[in-house]
């Protein structure tokens, strides 16, 4: 994936949620602002 640059948009991306369900950031267009965490958890 290319590096993103700041005040650009992000690249569309699909990942499962917490339940399994497949998320894509396309989800999300038109809306003003869009906060991503990427939780890093040790099994």
């Amino acid at each position: 994936m290319p590096r993103v640059s700041l005040n650009q948009a992000a690249p569309n991306f699909t990942l499962p949620d917490f339940s399994g369900k497949d998320f894509s950031l396309a989800e999300l267009k038109g809306q003003k602002n869009v906060l991503l965490v990427f939780n890093r958890t040790f099994a």
